[in-house]
């Protein structure tokens, strides 16, 4: 079946199947997160962005193969819930941006930064530090060598806007900044976005709204 990013809590996942890569999606609780599991079709090898909640519905999306790591895109607790008990279940290694893990109640092993390389078997993942909506939020990217660019935006990127910061006019400033010169003047239209609730969207898609979105102020 052809892949749409709609998924609904209590739902299946809806799987994207690239030549390198599968992307397994998921709703879980209460605030519509969504979660990622990411399998690298050489080896394997499982990796999963944001363990948000309900710990039952993740360990059976990831199954008996189990996960080598999971990221964590911020420190808001809708997107942590299920991290300790995932991480019991399975050993995984955690890792979340560098200036935000100490918001996070389970310990990082591996501190991000911007531009650092995230591996799931033999796919690397690029991340870009997106300050505004917290201080240490990531998006992850990948490149996909055998078509566009895949990002996982967590809070900093959705359909129609950027995240939420709350009204303040400093933190959008630095927020939308930083998604444009880090996310749109970087990759390409084509490029695929997997936000942290609802569904997914393309950088063609929005781009042509950048103008409204910094004249809004949200």
């Amino acid at each position: 079946m052809t892949y749409t990013g709609e998924v609904k809590v209590g739902g299946p996942a809806d799987v994207h199947e690239l030549a390198d890569l599968m992307i397994s999606k998921v709703a879980v609780g209460p605030m519509n997160n969504n979660a990622y599991l990411l399998r690298c079709r050489a080896t394997d090898e499982q990796l999963l962005i944001d363990a948000a909640a309900d710990a039952d519905t993740l360990l059976s999306l990831i199954g008996d193969d189990g996960i080598a790591s999971v990221v964590t895109t911020h420190q808001h607790g809708d997107h942590w819930g299920a991290l300790q008990a995932v991480v019991d279940a399975t050993g995984a290694t955690t890792y979340a941006g560098a200036f935000d893990a100490e918001g996070i109640p389970v310990a990082t092993d591996v501190l991000v930064a911007d531009g650092d390389t995230v591996r799931v078997g033999r796919v690397e993942l690029t991340a870009r530090h997106l300050v505004g909506h917290t201080p240490g939020s990531i998006a992850l990217i990948y490149d996909d060598p055998h078509g566009h660019p895949h990002v996982f935006t967590g809070d900093c990127l959705f359909p129609g806007g950027v995240g939420n910061t709350w009204g303040d006019p400093k933190a959008f400033e630095r927020l939308i900044d930083d998604v444009q010169h880090k996310i749109f003047a970087q990759l390409p239209d084509e490029a695929w976005v997997y936000p942290g609730h609802g569904n997914d969207t393309t950088l063609g898609a929005e781009r042509p709204h950048l103008t409204e979105w910094r004249e809004r102020g949200w």
